[in-house]
């Protein structure tokens, strides 16, 4: 958990972000979560009585600062979706916890933060359509799976075909990448496609997990891009939204390495966002 904290020591190192660019998030409420999550599970997992076969499927052990953590997480994830319709752009230091579904966690993901998100923005009327855009190399299954039946959330994900999770769900599109994909070939299977996208559904709102792992290093990759590759794909990103004036909101997702090079790649989307908002005005 430490990468949480040092991500805001480079921010602020790297002249990224000032001290009063940052806003604390309180934890989510209940009634969030269970736009989403049935009660049974959330309180399950809040009280440390996951059962052994859900902590394994997780991933992770329920220690009380994860608890804190997962609950902060989900509603700084909200935060920044409501900072990015007042604002134009907006990025959260945490979440894209894309692989937790209603009533279970899996892969290091207990709470999915973009579908509460989503969920909590429709229900007060704050939009009418989003779209998630999910870049980290594994597919947003369980975010796939909570829309599947939802018109006013589209799903796209580009990820890595052999990777986890070994069953897929439907995305409204999906792009599975081969092994291997290096920058130039990954930027043109994305460059069009998502500009395309965003002018078919026209959203109100795009919530863009800028994942890590895609990288070259990433000890549970499989693609092989490098922190260029990764910046660019997060310039592209920000730019077809913005020049459309379509608010972004982002996630820093996956990543899965030493932790300082690992940190050093989830700044990236920071960076990106940074150039972004001076050349869009924001």
């Amino acid at each position: 958990m430490a990468k949480f904290r040092l991500l805001h020591q480079l921010l602020q190192g790297q002249g990224l972000a000032r001290a009063d660019q940052f806003v604390e998030p309180l934890p989510a409420p209940r009634r969030w979560l269970e736009l989403v999550h049935g009660q049974r599970y959330h309180q399950a997992f809040a009280r440390g009585e996951l059962t052994h076969a859900e902590q394994r499927r997780i991933g992770l052990p329920a220690t009380t600062p994860l608890v804190q953590r997962t609950w902060l997480a989900v509603g700084g994830t909200v935060l920044t979706a409501r900072l990015a319709l007042e604002r134009g752009l907006a990025c959260h230091l945490a979440g894209g916890t894309h692989h937790a579904f209603p009533d279970h966690g899996s892969g290091f993901c207990i709470f999915n933060d973009c579908a509460v998100a989503a969920r909590v923005l429709l229900a007060e009327g704050l939009v009418q359509q989003l779209i998630v855009i999910d870049l980290d190399v594994h597919q947003g299954d369980a975010t796939a799976a909570i829309f599947a039946e939802e018109p006013r959330v589209f799903t796209f994900s580009a990820h890595c075909q052999s990777n986890f999770p070994l069953r897929k769900q439907s995305s409204n599109v999906d792009l599975p990448l081969d092994d291997g994909l290096e920058d130039d070939d990954y930027l043109v299977a994305i460059g069009d496609l998502i500009p395309n996208l965003l002018d078919q559904v026209r959203p109100d709102l795009v919530l863009y997990n800028a994942g890590v792992d895609p990288h070259r290093h990433d000890r549970l990759g499989r693609l092989n891009l490098s922190n260029d590759g990764l910046l660019n794909r997060d310039r592209l990103v920000l730019d077809a939204c913005l020049r459309r004036s379509i608010p972004v909101a982002t996630v820093i997702g996956g990543g899965y390495d030493d932790l300082m090079p690992l940190v050093e790649r989830h700044g990236l989307v920071f960076r990106a966002a940074a150039e972004q908002a001076r050349l869009h005005g924001l």
